[in-house]
């Protein structure tokens, strides 16, 4: 983790273990860097308002990354293992130290875009001779630090076996030189041998775990051997005689992850430290890395400062100068404070996410729910506890993605662990958050609201958001115009309850349905948002009139086990003999009305039934059930008029059509029936009227863990479950979408336990393209992750993972998210001037200052 300060904006950066970097800014701008490498990175450093970021990778590969395009500027190989790397603040140079014990020089030319190792090189043997000692035996470089105010041109050395050097580049002599022992020349250069065999200490058996400079002016160090990690230290105060020195490491192992907090005083002169105060700060979680940044707009004299410090796994806490403040000043034996987190646009830690899905828009829609976002004016940025501001200002939000006359043309929703709901405005890679829905109802108490959210449903055309939870209650939310109603309705199996909720400017929850004490496992809606189809954990299914706010039927159980219902298919159509000619449950209903709607119901069990739409009758006396054992993922009902290629499946789908007509013939003239054949009544439809037709030649495609199975949709209805095309799948599956390509479905995306995915054709569903998340994302597939991912039908996947959220598109002309003007700017030009010129006085200022030759260590 490193910064970049400056006068006018401040960014962080985050170093992973698999070769990507996270740039993080101001309002709301964020960026991930990935390395063509797979490899941790060492070092990372900013070429302070330059727009460039350079790592070193653990194959020591020097990258230099251009903030502004994203993208790696150049690389150069380095022929032996970096173990220590430093920045000159303001240039493009860079000191490095290897394992040999020698330093080096880099520049990194802009205008030639190159890295340029520079022939001056320093040695630990031209070290060892100036200082006028034996040179040891492989001592490698662990740090390299310029000292402050000297504009780099001297620089600190420190090598494993505990020798410090301070070395005039310039000049090229040693300042100062120190081993294990606290050797303090002071007010003198080193200028003869003679002079350091004298004073010459102890040079061995001392290993330098840490260090850093501990004063303004370069004239305080701070090390530490290997048993203990000092970090940095900051200062509170602009007489710089006191500050804080922030401590990780030195305890038994096994000990409470703290950071330690030492408050010191001492001298003007610096001939007497004191420790005065000590506190220890408790983590959340193993500990990764800290670092100070200043507070925008803090002045020379005040010297506020922020911490923030990464615990495992990707956790950032930031700690405000008022609250070290209180830390310090506590006199508990374990004082505590609370960090402040990360503010993250899109949470997903905490709370806890547990579903999301992403929807698009049509035109009216769009137009709807961006005047109903504008009448909220939900801010864009995260609120901090206690109106704490946060210290990052890094970074030019794109004028894009707050363009008003816009209207919002996709948006992502998620559900969390303590029953509340966001949606954000997706339209542009960066997402703005358009509201937060609390689980519990305003004023009234409904039991189970707060429960964890497992599934939602939203409904482009009307507006309509349905929220299912564990506890089996569906809650129902109008965007539409129904800001100003203020009517709740409660629904129950035996009761319907009418409540009045205060006004506001948010969206209120219209109903909540409670039928069963079983999760919700799926949602669908039908009839531009009229119906909404429930399917219940304990295999039941109700159908719900969200215009009438009733229940229309609640069905028994599907499966004969109580297996859960996973996915209900709304698919409206016209009455046809063929549907009549199906195989009926004994005891239901005949109706002289047409069927208006199928509803397709799969079960866990790999069991499928259809049933009535309208009444909830069986449509088929027995549920689809094949012979194997399978566990079910997804079904889908497919229109279209694509045959199914391959001659074993040609003769398959000839077969079953053989098998249907003569079915159909023996029961031609039949009295229950009472109709006349499919041939005949069919073609009493016209083409774009009969929506039945349009069924009847779709497929059913069944995904279960270990197969893929296809039907004759038109084969299923009358009870025939004959596949027309079977795909053994070597791994075990846990999610599925298909894509279109001109508004038709061409392709299905599987995705493995493994991280695996897969693209296949389809109604072929013959192997296109294998990857994997670690391959694309270099993300691990963790457990219920499949329950966070979602799709739209143009390709698009929004994946949810830790902290991050990332959009994969499978066709590569589409280009919603590629747009280079909606993402923020890293690097502002004019901002850098300005940052600059503000640096270069405050350090023509220090310059002035009487250069001192000595080093104090802590």
């Amino acid at each position: 983790m490193l910064n970049r300060p400056g006068t006018k904006m401040c960014s962080l950066s985050l170093r992973h273990r698999d070769g990507r970097i996270k740039v993080i800014g101001g309002d709301n701008i964020e960026a991930l860097l990935i390395s063509p490498k797979q490899l941790p990175y060492k070092n990372l450093e900013f070429l302070q308002n330059q727009g460039f970021l350079v790592s070193i990778s653990n194959d020591n590969d020097i990258q230099v990354w251009n903030l502004e395009s994203r993208c790696i500027a150049c690389c150069l190989q380095w022929e032996s293992n970096i173990t220590a790397f430093s920045v000159i603040d303001g240039s493009h140079f860079m000191y490095i130290g290897d394992e040999y014990g020698s330093m080096s020089v880099v520049d990194y030319k802009v205008e030639d875009g190159k890295l340029l190792q520079f022939p001056y090189h320093i040695s630990a043997n031209s070290i060892c001779e100036a200082a006028g000692f034996p040179s040891p035996s492989h001592q490698p470089i662990v740090g390299v630090l310029p000292q402050p105010c000297s504009s780099g041109n001297r620089v600190l050395i420190a090598y494993e076996n505990g020798m410090i050097v301070l070395w005039d580049v310039l000049e090229a002599r040693i300042v100062v030189v120190k081993g294990d022992k606290d050797l303090h020349l002071k007010d003198g250069v080193v200028d003869s041998p003679s002079e350091v065999d004298a004073n010459l200490p102890h040079l061995e058996e001392k290993e330098i775990s840490a260090l850093c400079w501990a004063s303004s002016d370069g004239s305080i160090l701070a090390e530490t051997p290997s048993h203990c990690l000092t970090l940095v230290r900051k200062q509170r105060s602009s007489n710089d005689r006191d500050g804080q020195l922030f401590i990780y490491g030195g305890d038994e192992m096994g000990s409470e992850e703290v950071l330690t907090v030492l408050s010191l005083e001492w001298s003007p002169g610096m001939e007497t430290l004191r420790c005065v105060g000590r506190a220890d700060l408790t983590l959340n979680g193993s500990f990764a890395d800290m670092i100070l940044l200043p507070i925008a707009g803090a002045t020379a004299k005040s010297h506020d400062v922020a911490l923030f410090v990464l615990t495992n796994p990707g956790q950032l806490h930031f700690y405000d100068d008022a609250s070290l403040s209180v830390l310090i000043s506590q006199k508990e034996k374990k004082p505590s404070i609370s960090a402040l987190g990360f503010p993250t646009v899109i949470p997903t830690a905490d709370p806890y996410m547990t579903v999301a899905k992403l929807s698009l828009l049509d035109g009216n829609s769009s137009k709807s729910l961006s005047e109903m976002a504008s009448v909220m004016k939900v801010g864009l940025k995260p609120t901090q506890a206690g109106g704490t501001k946060w210290p990052l200002t890094g970074g030019v939000p794109s004028q894009l993605s707050f363009t008003k006359d816009k209207g919002i043309e996709r948006v992502y929703i998620a559900g969390y662990q303590d029953g509340s709901v966001r949606m954000w405005d997706a339209t542009h890679p960066v997402l703005s958050l358009i509201f937060v829905l609390e689980g519990e109802v305003q004023g009234i108490k409904v039991a189970g609201s707060s429960a964890s959210v497992t599934k939602l449903d939203f409904c482009f055309l009307s507006l309509r958001l349905a929220v299912g939870n564990e506890c089996g209650l569906v809650r129902v939310y109008d965007f539409n115009g129904t800001l100003d109603d203020p009517s709740f309705h409660f629904i129950t199996e035996s009761k319907h309850e009418v409540h009045t909720l205060p006004q506001g400017k948010r969206p209120q929850c219209r109903a909540a349905f409670c039928l069963l004490n079983s999760p919700i496992e799926t949602l669908k809606s039908a009839n531009h948002g009229a119906k909404l189809a429930v399917g219940f954990g304990c295999g039941r299914v109700a159908v719900l009139d969200l215009s009438l706010l009733s229940v229309l039927f609640l069905t028994d159980s599907i499966s004969g086990s109580s297996c859960p219902v996973i996915s209900v298919i709304w698919k409206a159509h016209t009455y046809t003999p063929c549907l009549a000619e199906s195989p009926k449950p004994s005891g239901s209903k005949k109706t002289d009305n047409p069927v208006e709607e199928l509803i397709f119901i799969l079960t866990k069990d790999a069991k499928v039934k259809i049933i009535d739409g309208g009444t909830g009758n069986m449509m088929i006396s027995r549920p689809m059930h094949l012979k194997k054992d399978l566990v079910a993922i997804s079904m889908y009902v497919i229109e279209g008029s694509s045959s199914v290629s391959g001659t074993s499946t040609e003769k398959e789908q000839q077969q079953s059509s053989q098998e249907i007509a003569a079915k159909n013939e023996s029961m031609q003239d039949s009295d229950e029936v009472g109709t006349k054949s499919f041939e005949t009544k069919h073609h009493s439809f016209t083409e774009t009227a009969n929506s039945g037709e349009r069924i009847l030649d779709s497929f059913l495609l069944l995904c279960c863990e270990d197969a893929l199975r296809l039907y004759s949709t038109k084969s299923v209805i009358q009870g025939n479950s004959k596949c027309i095309r079977k795909v053994k799948l070597a791994k075990t599956c846990c999610w599925t979408t298909t894509f279109k390509k001109d508004k038709k479905v061409c392709g299905l995306v599987l995705l493995y336990q493994t991280g695996v995915t897969e693209i296949r054709s389809f109604p072929d569903l013959d192997l296109l393209q294998e990857s994997s998340l670690m391959s694309i994302l270099r993300w691990n597939l963790k457990p219920n992750m499949d329950k966070t991912i979602s799709s739209s039908d143009n390709g698009q996947i929004a994946l949810a993972n830790g902290y991050e959220l990332v959009y994969i598109s499978l066709l590569a002309g589409e280009n919603d998210f590629r747009i280079p003007e909606s993402l923020p700017c890293l690097h502002d030009k004019v901002l850098a001037a300005a940052a600059d010129a503000a640096i270069n006085f405050s350090a023509n200022q220090k310059k002035k200052q009487v250069q001192r030759n000595d080093i104090s260590i802590l």
